[in-house]
């Protein structure tokens, strides 16, 4: 049960319990896998970035990527993103390079330096992956809840880019 307008109780049937355990646990998986992060920055000695530098290092990889595009596509939010950015090209992590075709837009690369610690969080993603096991049961899990994760990212999208819910 919940307050609706006007105070009238809500009731949230057995159908949305689930949804709701959901949107807790993203939540507290997210914080936790900071937490890993700061593990492994901490076992491999890396003090000076903190672990939401690290992955979006870790989003960047091998890729080179425009600011913009890390802002476009939901990742980070515009005054984090560039306070972060910021932070990992001084730290000697990031390359930023203006395109030669657009003098606003600015590229980001890895560094050696970068691209080392990437690969070191990159194994660490592997081995955890490996934890949970490769048995057909535990990948088809994770294929169902990639698919039903991916299903509430459009729902929400849809509803931030459409001020409401499609279909209902």
């Amino acid at each position: 049960m919940c307050c609706g307008p006007g105070g009238k109780s809500i009731y949230f049937g057995p159908v949305n319990q689930p949804y709701f355990d959901i949107i807790r646990l993203i939540e507290r998986l997210h914080r936790h896998f900071l937490d890993v992060l700061r593990t492994e920055l901490r076992r491999l000695g890396t003090e000076d970035i903190n672990a939401v530098q690290a992955l979006l290092l870790y989003n960047i990889g091998e890729n080179e990527v425009v600011i913009r595009d890390l802002k476009d596509r939901g990742y980070y939010q515009g005054s984090n993103v560039s306070y972060n950015i910021k932070a990992l090209t001084e730290c000697g992590y990031l390359m930023q390079e203006r395109s030669p075709h657009d003098r606003r837009s600015v590229r980001l690369k890895l560094t050696d330096k970068g691209m080392t610690l990437c690969t070191s969080i990159r194994k660490l993603q592997n081995d955890l992956a490996a934890a949970l096991g490769d048995d057909a049961e535990t990948q088809g899990q994770l294929g169902t809840t990639r698919d039903t994760m991916q299903r509430l990212e459009r729902t929400w999208t849809d509803f931030v880019q459409y001020g409401r819910i499609r279909g209902v």
